[in-house]
């Protein structure tokens, strides 16, 4: 992956993250531990009456963005603004793998 495509996608992932929290949805990037055999992903829960997304901070921005498109897909975004790209992201992760 080009630095170019690299830094677009993490632009794409900083504006999920903003309408994430615009929508109502906590992000929190946090250093999630690995263990021999094991792949921490991150992902959306509810913690205590608050909806939330956890990333893990040192994925690659494509697997980041992955992760927030899963999440957002169900979401009611109809008010707020996103880019053709960020738009398509969610998109992609509403279609069946």
């Amino acid at each position: 992956m080009t630095e170019h495509s690299e830094s677009r996608l993490r632009r794409v992932v900083e504006e999920l993250i903003e309408a994430a929290e615009r929508s109502g949805v906590k992000v929190r990037r946090e250093k999630l531990l690995r263990e021999v055999g094991y792949r921490a992903r991150g992902g959306a829960c509810r913690l205590r009456e608050e909806n939330l997304v956890i990333i893990d901070r040192d994925q690659p921005a494509h697997e980041q963005l992955e992760l927030l498109a899963e999440a957002l897909r169900d979401r009611d975004l109809e008010s707020v603004y996103l880019s053709p790209a960020a738009r398509r992201a969610i998109g992609a992760a509403s279609e069946p793998s």
